[in-house]
């Protein structure tokens, strides 16, 4: 065949494929489509071709529960009122800036462009822009801390925006499918690299112990793979997922080629790890300002030699659980089960370092023989196959509640005076979620169970009434007469989040809620807030 009509053929092949334009031309220089072959017929074998899915929703969740955490809502996020915090509205540049400044970043690792790395750099910049300014104030505590870990091991320091897809810096995210800490260990690949995890412990939640476990994984993925794209792939999904996708694609060692051939949320991770790469760099250029805490977190440790119950702390020195909770993530029941001979640290607030130390007798006495009978750590709960079981609570029986419209894990816990964490665990509830007619175990105490198990067919207003608290029926209160007879028209109440108001209208799903309100951010209802919901049929 005529060489001169081969290009011509390859060209006006490109151009049907892909469809390149002059406002694409800056995609084609990224050279991520390659011309291996060209048969006799003129047809073309492409090596990989340029990504284009929208992979955005599989890290919103890790933004979302970053905002839930203890220590963002009290101390990162200012009051609505703050002058000095200066709200503009993102906007999305052309593919040729983005491009440019991500050639201008000094990194080892390639920063690739192409469409779904353009989503990400949007999910990062326009739309979930509160918790982009949180994780760049949360930066400043943890990067220096992961590039020591980094630098000990000779890995390009870059690799810190790794926890940002991860985790969103939040180191007491959990994944659906159990990972765990900034850096997203499973169970399995945590004790390989000797990270503690028993039923109190949990060191994948350790930004310390953690970050240098990360360090280490990642020296280890860099021998076998040496490329840092199959690096990053390869800690997400497993080497054995991307050497599958390798030998899929003829041996072909480069992530792009094997793009379409990796597990859908390995898809997205490097190009979301590049929009994070850029985000970092130029934050400024896009109106994000890091959000700092509204006070200085300065904290101290202190090394724990006897069994301890954060409730201890809290009564005693005037702490927060939930701060305690966050200062000691690696703790999974809120119990530090220290010994002589294995002592374990406590991080505080600095200010009440002194506190401690003067008070430590105290601290320790306080109830000790209601969380710790004899001296002994009470057998934590065992999981099976679906749920936590606890076995063996000394003096407290079994009830269930069957949950209803209205209420959440919250209301649960106080109508039966158990903790919302020992809740969650018992019934292995994630993100405070909840379905109306689940049936959620609760332990209560054995004098007390009859009165418990009539909770369930209570009215609202009395299971209040039961607790002390202010009544209003939850139907009346939430759900208004339409002004117009299509739509319903739903007051949002504390604790709302998009998927619990869906779950309350079949057939309405939480994208539909969005769309029809004009919700850009889902993390950003407020309680008493007006929500148009479709009527269906």
């Amino acid at each position: 065949m005529n060489v001169k009509l081969i290009f011509f053929l390859t060209g006006m092949l490109l151009l049907s494929i892909y469809g390149f334009s002059k406002k694409d031309e800056p995609l084609k220089k990224m050279k991520q489509i390659r011309v291996v072959a060209i048969d006799t017929t003129g047809n073309l074998e492409l090596e990989y071709v340029l990504p284009d899915e929208n992979l955005n929703d599989i890290f919103e969740v890790q933004l979302d529960s970053l905002i839930n955490n203890w220590y963002i809502q009290n101390v990162f996020l200012p009051d609505s009122n703050e002058v000095n915090f200066v709200r503009t509205n993102g906007k999305v540049l052309p593919d040729s800036v983005y491009i440019k400044q991500l050639e201008n970043i000094e990194a080892v690792v390639d920063l690739s462009f192409n469409k779904t790395v353009k989503n990400f750099i949007q999910l990062y910049t326009v739309q979930r822009r509160e918790q982009v300014e949180v994780m760049l104030g949360l930066s400043a505590h943890y990067f220096p801390m992961f590039e020591e870990a980094l630098d000990k091991y000779e890995l390009p320091l870059e690799l810190k925006y790794l926890p940002i897809i991860e985790s969103a810096l939040n180191p007491r995210a959990r994944s659906r499918v159990g990972a765990s800490g900034l850096w997203q260990f499973m169970y399995a690949t945590g004790k390989m690299l000797k990270l503690d995890v028993t039923s109190f412990v949990d060191e994948r939640r350790d930004p310390l112990e953690s970050t240098e476990a990360a360090a280490k994984y990642l020296k280890q993925l860099y021998d076998i793979y040496q490329d840092w794209h199959l690096v990053i792939a390869a800690y997400n999904c497993g080497p054995g997922n991307v050497n599958r996708a390798i030998r899929r694609s003829g041996g072909k060692r480069d992530y792009w080629a094997i793009y379409y051939r990796l597990p859908r949320e390995t898809r997205g991770y490097v190009p979301a790890y590049i929009a994070a790469s850029y985000v970092m760099n130029y934050y400024s250029e896009h109106g994000l300002i890091p959000r700092m805490p509204e006070f200085p977190i300065v904290t101290d440790t202190i090394m724990v030699n006897n069994l301890l119950h954060f409730e201890q702390v809290a009564a005693t020195l005037n702490i927060e659980m939930e701060e305690l909770r966050n200062l000691n993530p690696m703790y999974r029941r809120d119990v530090i089960p220290a010994k002589k001979d294995q002592p374990f640290p406590l991080r505080l607030p600095v200010e009440a370092i002194a506190g401690f130390i003067d008070n430590e007798r105290t601290i320790f006495n306080h109830d000790h023989e209601k969380y710790f009978p004899n001296n002994t750590l009470v057998q934590p709960t065992s999981r099976t196959e679906s749920y936590y079981a606890p076995v063996d609570v000394k003096g407290k029986e079994k009830v269930y509640y069957t949950v209803k419209s209205g209420v959440n894990v919250g209301y649960i816990s106080e109508w039966f005076k158990v903790r919302a964490s020992d809740l969650r665990y018992w019934n292995n509830i994630n993100r405070n979620l909840i379905r109306i007619g689940q049936k959620l175990l609760v332990y209560v105490p054995e004098s007390e169970k009859e009165k418990y198990e009539k909770v369930t067919a209570m009215s609202f207003d009395a299971k209040q009434r039961m607790i002390g608290k202010s009544t209003g029926s939850v139907q009346t209160a939430v759900i208004e007469a339409p002004v117009d007879p299509n739509y319903i028209y739903y007051t949002v109440r504390r604790g709302d989040n998009l998927w619990t108001i869906a779950q309350k209208f079949p057939g309405v799903s939480n994208t539909e809620i969005m769309e029809l309100n004009n919700i850009k951010d889902a993390g950003r209802l407020s309680a008493g807030q007006k929500l148009k919901i479709k009527r269906k049929v």
